[in-house]
């Protein structure tokens, strides 16, 4: 027995299915711009930056200006700060997120602006942001020395104290920069006194900022994905030759 659906019939069904699409997505976009605007009336400004229902118990992410991320549910009568573990997978949902929020378009740093240190053959790339009193940075510098086969744009950001502003000027100014702060970080020898124009590092600061940098070190690999802090030479080789590939 023939079942198939009638030429008139089949006329109305696809317009049919069309505007129950849109009818669907105009209402998940409704609802996700009600919770935007309840969030933003939660805090007292206008804080939030994007919101996004999730495949997880009707839960709502919301992404902050700030780039803090929590959830809520479709009333915002309630708001969690913390992570989603997906238990088929074991992943953690919100961290992948939160990476997926942090990383760059690699190409588009002005790489003009740092410092460029390469060693051996320099195939492998990383841009960091740091300020020559920092610590952690000082460490990384050592690991980076040992290191091979690595191309490092060393974004200097002054935003510890006075004197990072005039280190990083002076670093800058040298005649070799790459060994001045090479030979700071490694060596701990003070930078030579140096003018030149450090607009470059006013700059820095801004695209920092920009980038939601809040603490150095903050390394950026070539696949634009964002490590926020130290990382040991063996954890850095690894990621710096999985973002390469």
């Amino acid at each position: 027995m023939n079942r198939s659906v009638p030429a008139p019939a089949r006329k109305v069904v696809k317009p049919t299915i069309l505007a129950c699409a849109l009818f669907l997505a105009a209402t998940a976009q409704a609802s996700e711009d009600d919770v935007k605007k309840k969030m933003d009336a939660f805090i007292g400004a206008p804080a939030v930056e994007s919101v996004t229902k999730t495949q997880y118990g009707e839960l709502y992410e919301v992404v902050l200006k700030n780039g803090q991320l929590v959830y809520t549910d479709e009333t915002t009568s309630f708001v969690i700060d913390g992570s989603i573990i997906d238990t088929a997978s074991r992943r953690d949902v919100t961290q992948a997120r939160l990476n997926q929020l942090a990383a760059i378009d690699f190409s588009s740093l002005p790489l003009d602006q740092a410092v460029k240190l390469v060693k051996g053959k320099g195939t492998r790339v990383i841009a960091t942001f740091e300020d020559p009193n920092c610590g952690y940075c000082k460490r990384l510098g050592k690991e980076l020395d040992g290191m091979d086969d690595v191309t490092v744009y060393t974004f200097l950001y002054p935003i510890l104290s006075e004197d990072s502003a005039t280190k990083s000027d002076n670093i800058w100014c040298a005649e070799d920069s790459a060994k001045a702060w090479t030979d700071w970080v490694v060596q701990g020898k003070e930078p030579a006194s140096a003018s030149c124009d450090t607009s470059a590092i006013k700059r820095n600061v801004e695209l920092g900022q920009s980038l939601r940098v809040s603490g150095t070190p903050t390394i950026f690999l070539a696949d634009g994905t964002r490590i926020g802090g130290y990382m040991p030479r063996a954890e850095l080789e690894k990621a710096m030759d999985a973002a390469s590939r």
